[in-house]
């Protein structure tokens, strides 16, 4: 149907463009059937191609309101993606201080156990040193 339309309109122009040459004569009563059809056709090709205009200046604006709708949600769009691209530098600067933090203690609890460990193994030595002092001496007194 939109074909047909604009098939209509494109006429209408080409024939508001030609016109019909006729008698300069602003009395409807003097023209003849010719120049009253003529006349009816210019009145209507005018009507079609103002609306014509019309109709193209409603869409612009339309089309503006559109453009700007789509501008508008794009820089929305824009900031929101902006403000989770913070979040996200954000969290990951807090999962790396926790991960030092993490690492710090993990390196105090090793350096204390293994505090721990040497002076459990020096108690073990010192233990074993006495239990072999004690039998060096029993070995003496059997000895004698």
């Amino acid at each position: 149907m939109n074909k047909i339309t604009l098939s209509t309109l494109m006429f209408a122009a080409a024939v508001l463009a030609t016109g019909c040459h006729k008698a300069d004569n602003t009395n409807n009563a003097n023209m003849g059937p010719a120049q009253a059809a003529g006349k009816s056709v210019d009145d209507a090709a005018a009507r079609t191609a103002e609306a014509s205009r019309d109709a193209a200046a409603r869409t612009d604006a339309a089309m503006d309101r559109a453009g700007d709708k789509i501008d508008n949600a794009a820089a929305r769009t824009g900031a929101a993606m902006d403000r989770a691209g913070d979040r996200i530098d954000n969290a990951a600067e807090r999962a790396g201080d926790k991960m030092q933090n993490a690492g710090a203690e993990m390196r105090q609890e090793s350096r204390e156990a293994a505090a721990d460990a040497k002076r459990g193994v020096s108690n073990a030595t010192a233990a074993t040193g006495r239990a072999v002092e004690r039998a060096g001496e029993k070995i003496q007194d059997a000895a004698k």
